[in-house]
């Protein structure tokens, strides 16, 4: 029974998840700092204390604490929105990068009868002299 479990502890799958998860959670500890301590504020010196906690209303002797519930909405968007424009745009642009596999504009091209790469701009392949085509 050991030897199973130990086998199950050790498969790659398992290990790789465990490390996602420290990461993840590692991770979100940085987006939450970043949101504590330069969204919020800078939400907050653009439109007052950005703490709604006080916020309750009374039914029947029962207290609904909206604030507390706006503010876990506030904190929950902002996250959302710096791991948004800090994560998924730039990771979208570095795949789409990838994917084209080009990296910048061509400045060379291949001489359509020797295959060597040439400007642009040639009108004659410097290897083998030949007119090439646009």
């Amino acid at each position: 029974m050991l030897k199973g479990f130990k086998e199950f502890i050790l498969k790659g799958n398992v290990v790789d998840m465990a490390v996602g998860v420290v990461m993840g959670v590692a991770f979100g500890n940085v987006v939450s700092a970043a949101v504590k301590d330069l969204v919020s504020p800078l939400i907050g010196a653009l439109g007052g204390t950005p703490d709604f906690s006080g916020l309750v209303f009374t039914v029947n002797k029962s207290q609904f604490m909206i604030g507390d519930f706006i503010n876990s909405l506030v904190s929950f968007l902002s996250v959302a929105t710096v791991v948004y424009f800090a994560v998924i745009v730039p990771m979208n642009k570095i795949m789409k990068k990838m994917k084209s596999g080009k990296t910048e504009d061509p400045t060379e091209k291949a001489c359509s009868e020797c295959l060597s790469l040439i400007p642009i701009a040639a009108k004659r392949c410097k290897f083998c002299s030949s007119v090439v085509g646009k």
